[in-house]
C-alpha cells in the first residue's frame, strides 16, 4: 500500500487593473459580479455558486465538467471560509477542493489591494496549498488562477464599458 502524500505549493500573482480600487473590490464581495469572472467558465456547468461575504462567511460552488476535459462528467466542488477582510485592502480565504467527493488540496487564499491615483488598483494574489494524492498540483492550478484573473480582467473591462 502507498503511503499518502502531500506537496506543498506557493505561489504570488500580481496585477494592475484599470479600474477603481471600489470597483475591483466590488468584483469580489458581490456575489453575483463573482459569480460571472469566478464560477462561470467554459469547461464546466455551475450546478452552485453561493457567496457570504463577511469574516467566517462561506463560498461555495460545484460545477460537473464538461467533455472535451481531461474527466467529463466528474463533479468538482470547492468550499472556502473568509478569515479575514479589511474592506478595499485584504481578503482571506481558507479552501478545499474536491473532486468525485475526494478532498485534493486545502488552500490559504490571500488578496491584498492597493488603489494607485483612483483609476487604478494593484492587486497581490498569494496562493498557499497543499495538495494531496490525485489532485492538479500546482502547475495547474497556478494556470487555473491566471484564467480566473484573466476573467476578472474581462468582468472589469466590461464594467467600465457600462460606466
Amino acid at each position: 500500500m502507498t503511503q499518502p502524500s502531500t506537496q506543498f505549493d506557493t505561489f504570488v500573482i500580481e496585477r494592475e487593473f484599470a479600474a477603481p480600487l471600489a470597483r475591483v473590490f466590488a468584483a469580489f464581495s458581490d456575489p453575483a459580479v463573482k459569480r460571472r469572472w469566478f464560477a462561470e467558465g467554459g469547461t464546466h456547468d455551475t450546478e452552485h455558486y453561493a457567496l457570504q461575504f463577511e469574516v467566517g462567511g462561506r463560498e461555495q460552488a460545484r460545477y460537473r465538467l464538461r467533455p472535451g476535459t481531461p474527466l467529463p462528467g466528474a463533479v468538482l466542488e470547492a468550499e472556502g471560509v473568509i478569515l479575514d477582510i479589511v474592506p478595499q485592502q485584504r481578503i482571506v480565504i481558507a479552501s478545499t477542493m474536491a473532486i468525485q467527493g475526494q478532498r485534493m488540496s486545502a488552500s490559504l487564499h490571500t488578496f491584498e489591494f492597493s488603489g494607485g491615483a483612483g483609476k487604478s488598483t494593484r492587486m497581490v494574489f498569494t496562493h498557499q496549498a497543499a495538495f494531496f494524492e490525485h489532485a492538479d498540483g500546482p502547475a495547474m492550478r497556478r494556470a487555473g488562477w491566471e484564467q480566473l484573473i484573466a476573467q476578472l480582467q474581462r468582468e472589469l473591462d466590461a464594467g467600465a464599458e457600462a460606466h
